[in-house]
Protein backbone atom coordinates (compact mmCIF):
# COMPACT_ATOMS: atom_id res chain seq x y z
CA UNK A 1 0.00 0.00 0.00
CA UNK A 2 1.35 3.42 -0.98
CA UNK A 3 2.45 5.64 1.85
CA UNK A 4 0.41 8.73 2.35
CA UNK A 5 2.40 11.93 1.72
CA UNK A 6 3.19 13.56 4.99
CA UNK A 7 1.34 16.76 4.13
CA UNK A 8 -1.59 15.35 2.13
CA UNK A 9 -5.04 16.50 3.19
CA UNK A 10 -3.78 18.31 6.26
CA UNK A 11 -4.65 21.88 7.04
CA UNK A 12 -2.60 24.23 9.24
CA UNK A 13 -4.59 23.29 12.37
CA UNK A 14 -4.17 19.56 11.74
CA UNK A 15 -0.48 20.13 11.06
CA UNK A 16 -0.17 21.92 14.35
CA UNK A 17 -1.88 19.13 16.24
CA UNK A 18 0.41 16.55 14.66
CA UNK A 19 3.45 18.62 15.58
CA UNK A 20 2.23 18.67 19.16
CA UNK A 21 1.75 14.92 19.07
CA UNK A 22 5.25 14.40 17.64
CA UNK A 23 6.67 16.72 20.26
CA UNK A 24 4.87 14.72 22.94
CA UNK A 25 6.25 11.47 21.54
CA UNK A 26 9.78 12.76 21.85
CA UNK A 27 9.22 14.43 25.18
CA UNK A 28 9.14 13.31 28.75
CA UNK A 29 5.35 13.37 29.00
CA UNK A 30 4.93 10.57 26.51
CA UNK A 31 7.89 8.68 27.98
CA UNK A 32 6.17 8.90 31.34
CA UNK A 33 2.99 7.48 29.84
CA UNK A 34 4.97 4.68 28.23
CA UNK A 35 6.66 3.98 31.59
CA UNK A 36 3.27 3.66 33.27
CA UNK A 37 2.34 0.95 30.76
CA UNK A 38 5.61 -0.93 31.29
CA UNK A 39 5.10 -3.81 33.77
CA UNK A 40 7.29 -3.90 36.86
CA UNK A 41 9.74 -6.75 37.31
CA UNK A 42 11.79 -7.94 40.30
CA UNK A 43 15.49 -7.34 39.73
CA UNK A 44 18.75 -6.93 41.61
CA UNK A 45 21.18 -4.07 41.07
CA UNK A 46 24.93 -4.39 41.64
CA UNK A 47 26.10 -1.17 43.31
CA UNK A 48 29.48 0.34 44.08
CA UNK A 49 29.92 3.52 46.12
CA UNK A 50 32.33 5.57 48.15
CA UNK A 51 30.67 6.09 51.53
CA UNK A 52 32.57 9.18 52.64
CA UNK A 53 30.19 12.01 53.48
CA UNK A 54 27.18 9.69 53.82
CA UNK A 55 25.46 8.49 56.98
CA UNK A 56 25.37 4.91 55.76
CA UNK A 57 23.41 3.05 53.14
CA UNK A 58 19.87 2.94 54.54
CA UNK A 59 17.45 5.78 53.89
CA UNK A 60 16.05 7.60 56.93
CA UNK A 61 12.81 9.24 55.83
CA UNK A 62 12.15 12.45 57.71
CA UNK A 63 15.83 12.94 58.56
CA UNK A 64 17.03 15.04 55.65
CA UNK A 65 20.12 16.40 57.43
CA UNK A 66 21.69 12.92 57.37
CA UNK A 67 22.22 12.05 53.72
CA UNK A 68 22.44 8.35 52.81
CA UNK A 69 23.39 6.37 49.70
CA UNK A 70 19.75 5.32 49.24
CA UNK A 71 18.63 8.97 49.13
CA UNK A 72 20.67 9.45 45.96
CA UNK A 73 19.69 6.04 44.57
CA UNK A 74 15.94 6.53 45.02
CA UNK A 75 16.14 10.00 43.48
CA UNK A 76 17.90 8.53 40.42
CA UNK A 77 15.34 5.72 40.13
CA UNK A 78 12.46 8.22 40.13
CA UNK A 79 14.12 10.70 37.76
CA UNK A 80 15.08 7.96 35.28
CA UNK A 81 11.48 6.72 35.16
CA UNK A 82 12.17 3.29 36.71
CA UNK A 83 9.76 3.80 39.60
CA UNK A 84 6.83 6.15 40.31
CA UNK A 85 7.55 9.05 42.64
CA UNK A 86 5.31 7.65 45.40
CA UNK A 87 7.45 4.48 45.49
CA UNK A 88 10.38 6.66 46.47
CA UNK A 89 8.40 7.96 49.43
CA UNK A 90 7.29 4.48 50.48
CA UNK A 91 9.99 1.98 49.50
CA UNK A 92 7.85 -1.02 50.47
CA UNK A 93 5.78 -0.35 47.37
CA UNK A 94 8.73 -1.41 45.21
CA UNK A 95 9.70 -4.28 47.57
CA UNK A 96 13.07 -2.59 48.14
CA UNK A 97 15.69 -4.43 50.22
CA UNK A 98 19.39 -3.85 50.56
CA UNK A 99 21.67 -6.84 51.22
CA UNK A 100 23.92 -5.06 53.72
CA UNK A 101 23.14 -1.94 55.69
CA UNK A 102 26.61 -0.40 55.62
CA UNK A 103 27.09 2.28 58.22
CA UNK A 104 28.44 5.82 58.18
CA UNK A 105 31.45 6.30 55.93
CA UNK A 106 31.65 2.67 54.77
CA UNK A 107 32.14 2.03 51.04
CA UNK A 108 30.98 -0.88 48.90
CA UNK A 109 32.30 -2.53 45.76
CA UNK A 110 29.60 -5.20 45.55
CA UNK A 111 26.42 -4.10 47.32
CA UNK A 112 23.21 -5.74 46.08
CA UNK A 113 19.69 -4.29 46.30
CA UNK A 114 16.51 -6.03 45.20
CA UNK A 115 13.43 -4.14 44.02
CA UNK A 116 10.62 -3.98 41.46
CA UNK A 117 11.19 -1.57 38.58
CA UNK A 118 9.94 -0.78 35.11
CA UNK A 119 12.50 -2.33 32.77
CA UNK A 120 12.90 0.72 30.55
CA UNK A 121 15.36 0.85 27.65
CA UNK A 122 18.99 1.61 28.57
CA UNK A 123 18.03 1.36 32.22
CA UNK A 124 21.54 1.29 33.72
CA UNK A 125 22.71 4.25 31.65
CA UNK A 126 19.64 6.28 32.60
CA UNK A 127 19.96 5.53 36.33
CA UNK A 128 23.69 6.33 36.34
CA UNK A 129 23.04 9.61 34.51
CA UNK A 130 21.18 10.77 37.63
CA UNK A 131 23.75 9.53 40.15
CA UNK A 132 26.96 11.23 41.32
CA UNK A 133 30.12 9.65 39.91
CA UNK A 134 31.04 8.08 43.27
CA UNK A 135 27.86 5.94 43.16
CA UNK A 136 27.52 3.54 40.22
CA UNK A 137 25.11 0.81 39.18
CA UNK A 138 27.41 -1.76 37.57
CA UNK A 139 25.00 -4.58 36.80
CA UNK A 140 21.38 -5.78 36.73
CA UNK A 141 19.81 -9.24 36.77
CA UNK A 142 16.23 -10.53 36.84
CA UNK A 143 15.36 -12.60 39.92
CA UNK A 144 12.40 -14.61 41.21
CA UNK A 145 9.32 -12.65 42.29
CA UNK A 146 9.78 -13.43 45.98
CA UNK A 147 13.52 -12.69 46.05
CA UNK A 148 14.78 -10.67 49.04
CA UNK A 149 18.45 -9.66 48.86
CA UNK A 150 18.90 -9.64 52.64
CA UNK A 151 17.21 -12.95 53.43
CA UNK A 152 18.61 -14.85 50.44
CA UNK A 153 22.21 -13.77 51.09
CA UNK A 154 24.13 -16.64 52.68
CA UNK A 155 27.52 -14.94 53.12
CA UNK A 156 29.19 -11.54 52.95
CA UNK A 157 32.80 -10.65 52.25
CA UNK A 158 34.27 -7.45 53.67
CA UNK A 159 37.69 -5.93 53.02
CA UNK A 160 39.53 -3.69 55.47
CA UNK A 161 42.35 -1.54 54.05
CA UNK A 162 44.83 -0.28 56.64
CA UNK A 163 48.33 1.20 56.78
CA UNK A 164 50.82 -1.50 57.80
CA UNK A 165 52.34 0.66 60.55
CA UNK A 166 49.27 -0.53 62.49
CA UNK A 167 51.20 -3.80 62.92
CA UNK A 168 54.47 -2.17 64.05
CA UNK A 169 55.48 -3.48 67.49
CA UNK A 170 55.15 -0.74 70.11
CA UNK A 171 58.62 -1.32 71.57
CA UNK A 172 60.98 -1.99 68.68
CA UNK A 173 59.44 -0.91 65.34
CA UNK A 174 59.12 2.41 63.55
CA UNK A 175 55.64 3.76 64.34
CA UNK A 176 55.39 6.01 61.29
CA UNK A 177 54.52 5.98 57.60
CA UNK A 178 58.05 4.79 56.74
CA UNK A 179 57.27 1.40 58.35
CA UNK A 180 57.33 -1.65 56.09
CA UNK A 181 55.71 -4.95 57.04
CA UNK A 182 58.12 -7.88 57.43
CA UNK A 183 57.33 -11.37 56.15
CA UNK A 184 57.51 -12.67 59.73
CA UNK A 185 54.95 -10.14 60.98
CA UNK A 186 52.58 -10.81 58.07
CA UNK A 187 52.71 -14.53 58.86
CA UNK A 188 51.92 -13.79 62.51
CA UNK A 189 48.97 -11.57 61.50
CA UNK A 190 47.58 -14.34 59.30
CA UNK A 191 48.08 -16.95 61.99
CA UNK A 192 46.02 -14.81 64.40
CA UNK A 193 43.31 -14.00 61.83
CA UNK A 194 42.94 -17.71 61.02
CA UNK A 195 41.94 -18.38 64.63
CA UNK A 196 38.64 -16.61 63.98
CA UNK A 197 37.59 -19.24 61.43
CA UNK A 198 34.72 -21.47 62.49
CA UNK A 199 31.79 -20.78 64.82
CA UNK A 200 32.49 -18.77 67.97
CA UNK A 201 30.65 -16.66 70.52
CA UNK A 202 31.42 -13.08 69.46
CA UNK A 203 29.48 -11.32 72.25
CA UNK A 204 32.64 -9.37 73.16
CA UNK A 205 32.88 -8.04 69.61
CA UNK A 206 29.66 -5.99 69.68
CA UNK A 207 27.77 -3.86 72.17
CA UNK A 208 24.47 -5.56 71.39
CA UNK A 209 24.78 -9.06 72.81
CA UNK A 210 25.15 -10.75 76.18
CA UNK A 211 27.30 -13.91 76.56
CA UNK A 212 24.28 -16.23 76.69
CA UNK A 213 22.58 -14.76 73.62
CA UNK A 214 22.61 -17.55 71.00
CA UNK A 215 22.62 -15.01 68.16
CA UNK A 216 26.13 -13.92 69.22
CA UNK A 217 27.45 -17.18 67.74
CA UNK A 218 28.73 -16.41 64.25
CA UNK A 219 30.38 -18.51 61.56
CA UNK A 220 33.54 -17.16 59.91
CA UNK A 221 34.55 -18.94 56.69
CA UNK A 222 37.86 -17.24 56.01
CA UNK A 223 39.97 -14.31 57.19
CA UNK A 224 43.42 -13.32 55.95
CA UNK A 225 45.69 -10.36 55.20
CA UNK A 226 47.03 -9.96 51.67
CA UNK A 227 50.45 -8.81 50.49
CA UNK A 228 51.33 -5.18 51.34
CA UNK A 229 51.56 -2.48 48.67
CA UNK A 230 52.70 1.15 48.67
CA UNK A 231 50.47 4.11 47.77
CA UNK A 232 51.69 7.70 48.00
CA UNK A 233 54.58 6.73 50.24
CA UNK A 234 52.45 4.74 52.74
CA UNK A 235 52.42 0.95 52.82
CA UNK A 236 48.93 -0.56 53.03
CA UNK A 237 47.50 -4.06 53.26
CA UNK A 238 43.97 -5.43 52.83
CA UNK A 239 42.36 -7.86 55.28
CA UNK A 240 39.47 -9.90 53.86
CA UNK A 241 36.86 -11.70 55.93
CA UNK A 242 33.99 -13.88 54.72
CA UNK A 243 31.23 -14.86 57.11
CA UNK A 244 27.57 -15.80 57.11
CA UNK A 245 26.68 -12.54 58.86
CA UNK A 246 28.23 -9.96 61.15
CA UNK A 247 27.05 -7.96 64.14
CA UNK A 248 27.54 -4.24 64.59
CA UNK A 249 31.27 -3.44 64.96
CA UNK A 250 32.24 -7.12 64.88
CA UNK A 251 34.76 -6.89 62.03
CA UNK A 252 36.39 -3.74 63.38
CA UNK A 253 36.78 -5.36 66.80
CA UNK A 254 38.17 -8.59 65.33
CA UNK A 255 40.82 -6.54 63.52
CA UNK A 256 41.37 -4.23 66.51
CA UNK A 257 42.17 -7.16 68.80
CA UNK A 258 44.69 -8.66 66.35
CA UNK A 259 46.41 -5.27 66.03
CA UNK A 260 46.61 -5.01 69.84
CA UNK A 261 48.26 -8.47 70.00
CA UNK A 262 50.74 -7.84 67.16
CA UNK A 263 51.76 -4.48 68.63
CA UNK A 264 52.47 -6.12 71.98
CA UNK A 265 49.63 -4.70 74.07
CA UNK A 266 47.64 -7.93 74.51
CA UNK A 267 48.54 -11.63 74.87
CA UNK A 268 47.61 -14.08 72.10
CA UNK A 269 45.44 -16.02 74.56
CA UNK A 270 42.95 -13.12 74.68
CA UNK A 271 41.29 -14.31 71.43
CA UNK A 272 40.14 -17.61 72.94
CA UNK A 273 39.31 -15.85 76.24
CA UNK A 274 37.07 -13.40 74.38
CA UNK A 275 34.81 -16.29 73.29
CA UNK A 276 34.02 -17.22 76.89
CA UNK A 277 31.35 -15.65 79.10
CA UNK A 278 33.76 -13.16 80.67
CA UNK A 279 33.54 -9.59 79.43
CA UNK A 280 36.79 -8.72 77.64
CA UNK A 281 37.96 -5.26 76.61
CA UNK A 282 38.16 -5.52 72.81
CA UNK A 283 39.32 -2.35 70.98
CA UNK A 284 37.43 -1.24 67.86
CA UNK A 285 39.58 -0.29 64.86
CA UNK A 286 38.61 2.86 62.89
CA UNK A 287 35.75 2.67 60.40
CA UNK A 288 37.87 4.15 57.61
CA UNK A 289 39.06 1.35 55.36
CA UNK A 290 36.05 -0.95 55.69
CA UNK A 291 34.52 -1.95 52.34
CA UNK A 292 31.67 -4.33 51.53
CA UNK A 293 33.53 -6.37 48.93
CA UNK A 294 30.86 -8.79 47.73
CA UNK A 295 27.79 -10.72 48.83
CA UNK A 296 27.10 -14.39 48.14
CA UNK A 297 23.90 -16.17 47.06
CA UNK A 298 25.17 -19.73 46.76
CA UNK A 299 21.92 -21.51 47.74
CA UNK A 300 19.83 -19.30 45.45
CA UNK A 301 22.25 -19.90 42.59
CA UNK A 302 22.05 -23.68 43.01
CA UNK A 303 18.27 -23.63 42.99
CA UNK A 304 17.44 -20.96 40.41
CA UNK A 305 20.70 -19.99 38.66
CA UNK A 306 20.36 -22.59 35.91
CA UNK A 307 16.59 -23.06 35.73
CA UNK A 308 16.43 -21.56 32.25
CA UNK A 309 14.56 -18.49 33.48
CA UNK A 310 17.03 -16.79 35.80
CA UNK A 311 20.75 -16.11 35.86
CA UNK A 312 23.04 -17.01 38.75
CA UNK A 313 23.86 -13.98 40.89
CA UNK A 314 27.51 -13.89 39.93
CA UNK A 315 29.26 -10.89 38.43
CA UNK A 316 32.29 -12.17 36.50
CA UNK A 317 31.59 -9.86 33.57
CA UNK A 318 31.45 -6.87 35.93
CA UNK A 319 34.69 -7.64 37.80
CA UNK A 320 36.77 -5.27 35.69
CA UNK A 321 34.31 -2.42 36.27
CA UNK A 322 34.37 -3.17 40.01
CA UNK A 323 38.19 -3.07 40.05
CA UNK A 324 38.25 0.22 38.13
CA UNK A 325 35.72 1.78 40.51
CA UNK A 326 37.77 0.76 43.57
CA UNK A 327 40.91 2.28 42.05
CA UNK A 328 39.13 5.51 41.08
CA UNK A 329 36.93 6.18 44.10
CA UNK A 330 37.33 3.82 47.07
CA UNK A 331 41.08 3.40 47.55
CA UNK A 332 41.98 7.08 46.90
CA UNK A 333 39.35 8.18 49.44
CA UNK A 334 40.75 5.84 52.09
CA UNK A 335 44.37 6.84 51.38
CA UNK A 336 43.71 10.60 51.26
CA UNK A 337 41.52 10.55 54.37
CA UNK A 338 44.17 8.60 56.29
CA UNK A 339 46.84 11.07 55.22
CA UNK A 340 44.74 14.09 56.19
CA UNK A 341 42.95 12.85 59.32
CA UNK A 342 45.40 10.17 60.52
CA UNK A 343 42.53 8.13 61.97
CA UNK A 344 44.61 4.95 62.35
CA UNK A 345 47.54 6.70 64.00
CA UNK A 346 45.21 8.50 66.42
CA UNK A 347 43.43 5.25 67.30
CA UNK A 348 46.70 3.37 67.84
CA UNK A 349 47.61 5.92 70.50
CA UNK A 350 44.53 4.83 72.50
CA UNK A 351 45.53 1.15 72.74
CA UNK A 352 47.67 1.74 75.81
CA UNK A 353 44.64 2.78 77.88
CA UNK A 354 42.78 -0.50 77.26
CA UNK A 355 42.78 -3.15 79.99
CA UNK A 356 43.38 -6.49 78.28
CA UNK A 357 43.69 -8.47 81.48
CA UNK A 358 40.47 -7.89 83.40
CA UNK A 359 36.89 -6.74 83.05
CA UNK A 360 35.82 -3.32 84.20
CA UNK A 361 32.65 -2.40 86.04
CA UNK A 362 31.84 0.07 83.32
CA UNK A 363 32.00 -2.63 80.65
CA UNK A 364 29.79 -4.93 82.68
CA UNK A 365 27.24 -2.16 83.16
CA UNK A 366 27.44 -1.44 79.45
CA UNK A 367 26.72 -5.04 78.63
CA UNK A 368 23.78 -5.18 81.08
CA UNK A 369 22.22 -2.13 79.48
CA UNK A 370 22.68 -3.33 75.93
CA UNK A 371 22.30 -7.10 76.02
CA UNK A 372 18.60 -6.97 75.23
CA UNK A 373 18.94 -4.42 72.46
CA UNK A 374 19.12 -5.37 68.81
CA UNK A 375 18.92 -3.65 65.46
CA UNK A 376 18.64 -4.74 61.87
CA UNK A 377 22.43 -4.78 61.77
CA UNK A 378 22.56 -8.00 63.77
CA UNK A 379 22.28 -9.92 60.52
CA UNK A 380 25.27 -8.17 59.01
CA UNK A 381 23.45 -5.18 57.60
CA UNK A 382 24.69 -2.50 59.95
CA UNK A 383 27.88 -4.21 60.73
CA UNK A 384 31.00 -2.35 61.17
CA UNK A 385 31.44 1.30 60.80
CA UNK A 386 29.97 4.22 62.59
Amino acid sequence: MAKRPSGAGEGPEENGQQAKRLKGTAGEGDAEGQNKRTPKRKIVLLMAYSGKGYHGMQRNLGSSQFKTIEDDLVSALVRSGCIPENHGEDMKKMSFQRCARTDKGVSAAGQIVSLKVRLIDDILEKINNHLPSHIRILGLKRVTGGFNSKNKCDARTYAYMLPTFAFAHKDHDVQEEAHRLSRETLEKVNSLLARYKGTHNFHNFTSQKGPKDPSARRYIMEMYCGEPFVREGIEFAVIKVKGQSFMMHQIRKMIGLVIAIVKGYAPESIIERSWGEEKVDVPKAPGLGLVLERVHFEKYNRRFGNDGLHEPLEWKEEEEKIAVFKEQYIYPTIINTEREEKSMMSWLNTLSIHDFNSSTAEMEANNKNSKNSDVEGSDGCNDDSD
